[in-house]
């Protein structure tokens, strides 16, 4: 046990480390520069919050841990989804590169609060899918119904059904700007589209699968946006 719990948390330290080259990369080699200074506290922020996250899961909750790093488009059953993880990945190397090749053109003239309420931003969105982790341990990079699985009402859950998708569209819309990019903001929108079609496609899967879960939707009647929609 205690050799599979190191396993998984090499696994996990890895695909941090994976993740950091990714993002790197996808922010310096389109800048062509390394004197991009919003880049290097954005990484800061995002791994700064990314890390404790993962080390609260390897501590207390290393089944939601191996849940969440096996995500993405082939941990997927349904083919809809797998598209959908496959676009949403894509979108958001582009919400990296888009800020970083507006850099090196200098198209966009961000102030420094702006810069620093983007950094805010990243730093909020994190937070709120920290809450949804202590919250609920089924929230899973994939989309599936477990065994042991229940309906969570309390906490973020409270406010909205998605609250996970919430904090992930904050973070993504502090991103742009926490890079000093105005043109960034473009790529929040097919995201945020991704997002919705993920939700959708999530709450038929609950709604068939999840007791509980229709009744869950008539006390909490709104899907990602708290008072909207």
């Amino acid at each position: 046990m205690m050799s599979a719990m190191n396993d998984l948390n090499k696994k996990a330290l890895g695909g941090l480390l994976r993740l950091f080259v990714s993002l790197a990369a996808a922010l310096f080699l389109p800048a062509w520069t390394l004197h991009y200074w919003q880049a290097w506290i954005f990484l800061a922020v995002f791994f700064g919050s990314i890390l404790p996250i993962t080390i609260y899961l390897m501590k207390n909750d290393p089944n939601l841990l191996e849940g969440r790093i096996t995500a993405g488009p082939a941990a997927e059953k349904e083919k809809s989804q797998k598209i959908i993880q496959f676009v949403m990945s894509i979108v958001f190397i582009a919400t990296c590169v888009l800020p970083a090749i507006d850099h090196r053109f200098g198209w966009s003239a961000v102030p420094l609060d702006a810069v620093a309420a983007g950094d805010i931003l990243v730093a909020l969105g994190l937070l709120i899918v920290f809450l949804v982790f202590k919250e609920n341990t089924f929230a899973s990079g994939s989309i599936k119904v477990h065994a042991a699985q229940r309906v969570v009402s309390t906490g973020p859950y409270a406010f909205v059904r998605h609250p996970m998708y919430f904090g992930a569209l904050v973070m993504l819309l502090g991103m742009p700007l926490s890079l000093g990019s105005w043109w960034g903001l473009l790529a929040i929108v097919p995201m945020t589209a991704g997002i919705v079609w993920r939700l959708l496609d999530e709450e038929k899967l609950l709604a068939k699968n999840l007791p509980g879960y229709s009744e869950y939707r008539n006390i909490v009647a709104h899907r990602l946006l708290p008072f909207v929609w």
